[in-house]
């Protein structure tokens, strides 16, 4: 399983302080996980995460290698609101079979089972989850997601990760424009791999740069790719890449 680090939200202005900053609708709490990201000003991505309804206040799980910026990026929107961060005595267990009592839905694709957090380690249950990730197209933090991504680029509305009727929050504005106003010309996509190539090779097509090669499974890997640069005849190293219909 991914290395995360659970956090704990809590005080009288928890749910205004997240509303206020993140992509989704904070309101969905009370429905489930919500899954949801944090950007810069100029709407480009700096976290992902889970926000996760808890009897204490609101828990948030989010990769280690995210969780110190992150923390110190919500310090800073902070200011003199009742909110305290702090860390959660608690793990994550995941999985993809019968889901056990305390679990909720990953709110990102039924394929991806549920979520549960709890006291202590469990063992993961075998789920091959970069298979799950490549078959329908779903970014990890720190491989696909990047902080040079755009979410909508990413696939964030297919993933409910964005909202677009919850009102402001910081980068809403060019998301709003991408979504609204420009067709996406980069974008992650599920493509055919006959060979292997390290994650983050650059894919080529007719010699000039057409995107990234990032995880892949069973033939199958997810690529950032310019969309007019697309053929049938790319490579990644001495990988053959095509897109998939």
């Amino acid at each position: 399983m991914p290395n995360r680090r659970i956090l704990r939200l809590t005080g009288s202005d928890t749910l205004d302080f997240l509303q206020g900053l993140v992509t989704n609708d904070v309101r969905k709490l009370d429905q489930g996980i919500v899954y949801a990201a944090i950007l810069t000003p100029q709407g480009k991505y700096l976290a992902d995460f889970f926000l996760v309804p808890d009897d204490d206040g609101i828990l948030l799980d989010v990769a280690e290698g995210l969780a110190d910026g992150l923390v110190k990026r919500l310090g800073m929107y902070k200011l003199r609101s009742d909110v305290t961060i702090a860390p959660a005595d608690l793990a994550l267990q995941r999985g993809t079979g019968p889901a056990p009592e305390g679990a909720l839905p990953d709110p990102r694709h039924p394929e991806l089972g549920w979520r549960k957090y709890i006291n202590g380690l469990e063992e993961d249950d075998g789920t091959d989850w970069d298979a799950i990730r490549v078959t329908h197209c779903i970014p990890e933090s720190g491989i696909e997601l990047t902080p040079e991504s755009y979410i909508l680029e990413c696939g964030f509305e297919r993933l409910n990760g964005v909202d677009f009727r919850k009102g402001c929050y910081v980068g809403q504005e060019v998301t709003a424009r991408m979504k609204h106003k420009t067709e996406l010309r980069k974008g992650l996509a599920t493509v055919h791999v006959d060979g292997t190539a390290p994650v983050g090779t650059e894919i080529t097509a007719d010699g000039k740069p057409a995107g990234t090669l990032y995880t892949q499974a069973n033939g199958h890997g997810i690529a950032y790719l310019r969309f007019a640069r697309t053929g049938d005849a790319m490579q990644a190293e001495t990988a053959r890449v095509a897109v998939m219909d």
